[in-house]
């Protein structure tokens, strides 16, 4: 995993120069640098609930993640790695359980009115195609994030400060070639955390990666 994991940063990286040297038609919009695993349970007011982050409810049990890099571009092109996606509760601890797929699912969130300064998530996400889970728990992406009318992210989809975006990696169920039903997403197990502000996302001021 060590090695691809090289291979990874070395291609995001490349893919970074190229916007900065002015070889492609798009900036990066955001750069998530590490991730989390979800949490089945919060406390609403001393009572659990479920930990519902968008509308998307967790998956039935705790996950982990040891590493994520994503980046996403203007255009709505993702960059993505991701590795030990498993199991961190039941008999299934420390494997990818039943998954074989997983979806990243970006939810941008509304325009803060002042003075506040962060507003509610858009609960329609921007999707990717699914990605297969390897038995490590491990992906790779290289694709596009699209709402269901296809259309990309747009530019004030968030910030890097208080207004952040949410990146949710999802469970899908794949599509049918029967009846025709494309893949659906489903509960999420894991979430990237955005780039410290003052490098990642829309290659602000101080950012010397992109």
């Amino acid at each position: 995993m060590k090695f691809s994991r090289f291979l990874a940063i070395a291609t995001l990286a490349a893919a970074g120069t190229a916007v900065a040297g002015g070889g492609g038609n798009s900036s990066v919009l955001f750069r998530f640098d590490h991730g989390t695993g979800n949490q089945v349970f919060r406390s609403a007011q001393g009572v659990p609930t479920l930990n519902t982050v968008a509308g998307v409810a967790p998956g039935g049990a705790p996950w982990g993640i040891t590493y994520l890099d994503a980046v996403i571009k203007t255009n709505g092109d993702i960059r993505a790695r991701g590795e030990g996606v498993v199991l961190l509760g039941g008999d299934g601890l420390g494997t990818r359980a039943g998954p074989r797929q997983v979806i990243l699912s970006l939810f941008c969130r509304n325009v803060p009115v002042p003075p506040a300064v962060s507003a509610a998530l858009i609960l329609t996400p921007f999707n990717s195609e699914p990605v297969d889970l390897d038995e490590d728990g491990d992906f790779t992406l290289r694709g596009k994030l699209t709402d269901a009318t296809g259309a990309s992210p747009p530019l004030n989809c968030g910030d890097t400060v208080d207004n952040r975006p949410v990146l949710l990696i999802r469970s899908v169920t794949p599509a049918n070639p029967t009846t025709g039903a494309p893949a659906t997403p489903g509960a999420w197990f894991a979430a990237g955390i955005l780039a410290d502000g003052h490098h990642g996302g829309h290659g602000g001021p101080g950012d010397d990666r992109y």
